[in-house]
């Protein structure tokens, strides 16, 4: 958003509106890709292969975004910026984020692994999201600032993507069809039921050949209501994330500093790479994952409500302080909420008898574009509706209270409705009560 408002010059109200606009294309797209991914056959599996490829247009988009030419005319740099952003969401990264999160249940059937897969992708993915936003602005800089220097960033940490994710690709395996339904017969009716299935057994219970088109799959998820708690409590969580990205206007026009939004991306991202650490022995001591992200998000929230406080009183240390409180109540929720989804796609086995794991990662990426998306369009709207210009010095006071509404009071009423969310979100105890009630 900076860099479309403040280098390119466009109106933060029309790129919200673009961007919302956008979303409408994405509207299929995220079932789409996954029902694709569940019918997919290839020796690679059936994420991985959209895994690899779907990144290419992930790294000739992003940097479409970021290289708007400034000798067009200011209607075509709006249709370009559109063009560019509904590619990379409703195309390319759909199909590579559902791949990429479909793998947790692709590769292992043990919840504990899929508890440290999560916590070790969160870490690894908090830790880079802390290195850019610590880096990006002052790399900008060295490159020679405006469009070039976005220019420059966009195409190097595309081409970093771009290596780091066929790496990924390659480097895990992918569990057979049989190897997943016989874990499934394991869990339902112990080890003997898998030993003795034969794949024929398989193929007739209709694990192994799911015959579903796109509307049966998105009824499937629908009827999972724990789908639709993971999807509002996804978009939510993304809507709270670019309402933190806004602090880069707050930490320049507010705090009058915009070097102190490093400092807070520090205050969020170590605080919840701590957290991620502990997640998996915390889930084994409180025998699940409900209770932790419950009172994780309490923590948070209270946090948040602490931020506000210091906010006004004009405290930057308290600020960072109670951020990081926040932060390390939102890890455990990060780091389980992959093996929380493959609980949700077992409930949706157990009671409709189909697999449907890479359509159940939809919500990953639909909570991802419509959250995000959302997220920073409505940040654009109010930034808009305060009177904002990107390229004035000092903004007007309507702006300045508008920028404390955004960047204070939503991210803790975002972190309220989250908790709400979490207390009624106990798939696992739903999926112990089905298979109890199976047993007698």
């Amino acid at each position: 958003m900076i860099y479309l408002t403040n280098t390119v010059g466009l109106n933060p109200g029309i790129v919200g509106t673009l961007i919302a606009a956008s979303k409408f294309f994405d509207g299929v797209t995220d079932i789409f890709f996954g029902a694709m991914i569940d019918k997919t056959k290839s020796r690679m599996g059936k994420a991985r292969p959209w895994m690899l490829y779907a990144y290419i247009g992930c790294a000739v988009t992003l940097v479409a975004i970021f290289a708007v030419p400034l000798d067009m005319g200011r209607t075509s740099q709006y249709i370009w910026f559109f063009i560019a952003y509904t590619l990379l969401n409703a195309v390319f990264y759909t199909a590579n984020n559902i791949a990429y999160s479909a793998l947790t249940a692709l590769v292992t059937k043990n919840s504990k692994e899929r508890v440290q897969m999560g916590s070790y992708r969160f870490i690894f993915a908090f830790a880079t999201s802390l290195l850019i936003q610590s880096i990006t602005i002052g790399a900008v800089a060295a490159f020679g600032g405006g469009a070039f220097g976005w220019r420059t960033i966009a195409i190097i940490y595309a081409i970093i993507g771009l290596l780091v994710n066929t790496i990924s690709v390659l480097s895990v395996k992918e569990l057979s069809q049989e190897e997943l339904s016989r874990s499934d017969m394991e869990e339902e009716n112990g080890p003997e039921a898998g030993n003795n299935l034969k794949a024929g057994d398989i193929q007739a219970k209709g694990t192994v050949e799911e015959k579903y088109g796109l509307m049966e799959a998105a009824k499937l998820l629908i009827a999972n209501k724990y789908y639709l708690m993971i999807c509002g409590v996804y978009i939510l969580q993304q809507i709270y994330t670019a309402m933190i990205n806004m602090g880069i206007y707050y930490m320049t026009y507010v705090l009058k500093n915009e070097n102190l939004y490093g400092v807070f991306s520090w205050a969020v991202n170590i605080p919840l790479i701590i957290a991620l650490l502990l997640t998996p022995a915390l889930v084994v001591k409180w025998n699940g994952m409900y209770k932790l992200n419950l009172r994780g998000y309490m923590i948070s929230t209270a946090g948040r409500a602490l931020v506000i406080v210091a906010g006004y009183l004009g405290s930057v240390p308290l600020m960072l302080l109670f951020t990081g409180i926040a932060a390390l109540g939102q890890g455990p929720w990060q780091g389980d909420m992959n093996a929380v989804i493959a609980a949700c796609s077992e409930y949706t086995y157990l009671t409709k008898h189909k697999r449907v794991d890479g359509t159940m990662y939809s919500c990953t990426s639909l909570g991802i574009k419509l959250g995000g998306g959302l997220g920073t369009a409505v940040a654009g709207w109010l930034l808009a509706a305060s009177g904002f210009v990107g390229t004035a010095a000092v903004q007007s006071d309507s702006c300045i209270r508008m920028l404390y509404f955004i960047y204070l009071w939503i991210p803790m009423l975002i972190s309220l409705a989250m908790t709400f969310i979490l207390s009624r979100m106990n798939v696992e105890a739903a999926n112990k009560k089905i298979k109890q009630q199976g047993d007698v």
